[in-house]
This record gives structure tokens, C-alpha cells and sequence, in this order.
């Protein structure tokens, strides 16, 4: 058991989707409360549903202030009340503004606490970009709300599992934006927030490895010039800075050997070049029961004031209220929270 564990403020997520679920089944875990003081931020009615849905013999401990909290009793759970959903109104599984607007309020909320430091890291479980928008919350996830709120203007998304831990040049834009935002400024930044998050973690000397955005890394010019006119220059002057980099190298061949752990992290040039592999990886479907067997993935918000970790899995709608979604991810997110709150006080 950690000593003077830090207090993680989860937001639970669309109160639509089985973000009420996972972020009860994983606080109520032993192996979460060894190492940390969850508390769970939301709909107080809206996680009593849950708590019969999936049939937890928990006491839900309603505060609307972190010093109220109770911690180290078993089985029960603290939820900070939120009280922002009509339960009579809201419809598990559909979206809606005002199931976007409690997910929003809830992300705001852990925020705040964190910005002041009345909790130690936040952890978000999924929300639905659709419905913050119907709520006139214009932001297109949960990283450009960190971001805004937290006046952070060099971040980037890093998703972790097993031996992969991916950066991305960019994310939530068109395919054509992300072509464009390919610039050696960006390329280098990008690098150079890997290179710190890896050594966050734990490692001392990381091995990086950049991709190309075109096929085959352009094949010396044949297919785009943003390799040798963005990509390489980055690359050169990261290593003169000393970090130990590789690139460009092509994608197809750059993801199957960071899973064979021969980088220890790997720099996306858009969202889908490095989602694909992820999940692929992390992400195990049942074929005969139509449905998810595991998923498993941790995303973390780099350049940050504070620590903001989250599962790296959607709403999944269709599964909400069936009690069949897994905690895995919203566990392995606790506990990277809790890796980088302590590696923050060394």
C-alpha cells in the first residue's frame, strides 16, 4: 500500500454511457484504494443507477466538498455530487445536450480542484463530442478542454499500453488539417514532450521513433516532400539536443517493432496513424458475443499543469446499462495518474 496516497478526482463521463459503470466497478477495486483516494465526480442519481446496474454491494458517499470525503472504508465509495441530470429524462445509450453538459461540468470540476490542488490528478472516463456540442460546448474532447482551461498551449495526447506508448502531431482534425500541421516546429515539440513523459515514467534514457507522413516515409521525395523539408530537420535537431531519435521511419514497419519494444515511444504524424495500431493492440473483440472481451489503453495529456489521465475507449452507447463494459482501462488510467502524481514529487 502507497503511503500519503494522492487524492484522484475521476469525472465519470457521459451520464449516457458506461462511463457511470467502469468508473464505479474500478473505484470500488481494492487494487485502485491500495493506491490511491478515488473520488468520483458526477451525478449523485445517476450513479446510484449504476451502482444497481451493476449489482455492487457499495455505499455511495455523497460530498459536495473533497475535505468531506471518507477514505480507506471498504466498500464504499465517495461521489461528489454534481447534481446536473434529470434522471426521469435521461435515456441510457442516447446522446443528448443534457448528458454533454453534466459531462462537461464534471471535466470543469476536476479542473478547477486540481488547478488549486485540492486534489492530486484527474482521471475522465468517455464523453461524447456530439453531446458537449449539442450543450453549446464547442471543444472537440477532452484534451482542448484541458488545454483551454489550463491557458496550455504546447500539449499533446500520449496513449500507453504495454511496451506502446504513442504521441501525436495532431489529433481532432480533418485529414487535410493534420497533412498541414506537419511543420518542424510541431514535429520537435511533439518529440520533445515524448521524450519527458517516458522519462516521467520511469525511463532513464528513452528510444524514440518518428514516422513519416507519407507512404514509405516519401521513398527519398517520391511521394511528398514534408519528410525531408519538416520531418528530418526535427528529427536532426532533437538529436543534437541529445535525445536518442530514429526517423522517419516507415509507419507499417515503425508500430509492430515498438510493440516489440524496441522504442519506447513512438510519435504519431496524425490521430488515425497512431490510433490504428493502438487499438489494434489493446483493444480484443469477442467475435461470438459481438462485443468488446478487453480494452485496454491509457491516454495522457502531456504539457499540462496538471495530471489528466483517461481511458482511451468511447462511450460505447450501445453497451451502456448492460453491465458488460470493462473497467480495465479506467484501472490502468488510475494508476498511470498515481505514477505521475509520484514521480512529480520526487
Amino acid at each position: 500500500m502507497i503511503q500519503n496516497k494522492p487524492i484522484i478526482g475521476i469525472s465519470m463521463g457521459d451520464p449516457a454511457s458506461i462511463g457511470p459503470e467502469v468508473s464505479l466497478k474500478a473505484a470500488a477495486l481494492a487494487e485502485v484504494t491500495e493506491i490511491c483516494k478515488p473520488i468520483i465526480f458526477g451525478d449523485a442519481d445517476v450513479l446510484q443507477n449504476a451502482r444497481k446496474i451493476t449489482g455492487l454491494n457499495l455505499k455511495l458517499h455523497k460530498i459536495n466538498d473533497v475535505s468531506a470525503a471518507i477514505f480507506d472504508q471498504q466498500d464504499l465509495v465517495n461521489v461528489f455530487d454534481m447534481n446536473n441530470v434529470d434522471l426521469e429524462q435521461l435515456q441510457l445509450g442516447e446522446i443528448s445536450a443534457m448528458a454533454g453538459n453534466a459531462a462537461f461540468e464534471n471535466v470543469k470540476k476536476v479542473i478547477d480542484l486540481a488547478l488549486e490542488g485540492t486534489i492530486d490528478a484527474t482521471v475522465t472516463g468517455p464523453i461524447h463530442k456530439e453531446s458537449i456540442n449539442k450543450a453549446g460546448h464547442k471543444y472537440s474532447g477532452h484534451t482542448e478542454i484541458y488545454a483551454h482551461y489550463t491557458n496550455t498551449k504546447k500539449y499533446a495526447m500520449l496513449l500507453v499500453e504495454e511496451n506502446l506508448r504513442v504521441i501525436h502531431v495532431s489529433t481532432h482534425v480533418s485529414l487535410r488539417q493534420a497533412c498541414d500541421m506537419v511543420k518542424k516546429e510541431r514535429v520537435l515539440d511533439t518529440i520533445e514532450l515524448l521524450h519527458d513523459a517516458c522519462k516521467s515514467i520511469g525511463i532513464e534514457n528513452p528510444k524514440l521513433g518518428v514516422p513519416g507522413l507519407n507512404p514509405h516515409s516519401s521513398d527519398g521525395g517520391l511521394f511528398g516532400d514534408e519528410e525531408e523539408k519538416e520531418i528530418i530537420p526535427a528529427i536532426k535537431e532533437a538529436q543534437e539536443k541529445g535525445y536518442d531519435v530514429e526517423g522517419p521511419v516507415p509507419p507499417d514497419t515503425l508500430f509492430p517493432k515498438a510493440i516489440g519494444g524496441v522504442y519506447d515511444g513512438c510519435v504519431a504524424m496524425y490521430h488515425d496513424q497512431g490510433h490504428i495500431p493502438f487499438k489494434v493492440h489493446g483493444f480484443n473483440w469477442d467475435k461470438e458475443k459481438a462485443q468488446m472481451k478487453s480494452v485496454r489503453g491509457v491516454n495522457i495529456t502531456l504539457g499540462l499543469p496538471i495530471i489528466r489521465t483517461s481511458v482511451d475507449h468511447g462511450t460505447a452507447m450501445e453497451i451502456a446499462g448492460k453491465n458488460i463494459a470493462s473497467p480495465d482501462a479506467m484501472v490502468l488510467a488510475i494508476e498511470y495518474a498515481v505514477r505521475l502524481h509520484q514521480s512529480k514529487q520526487r
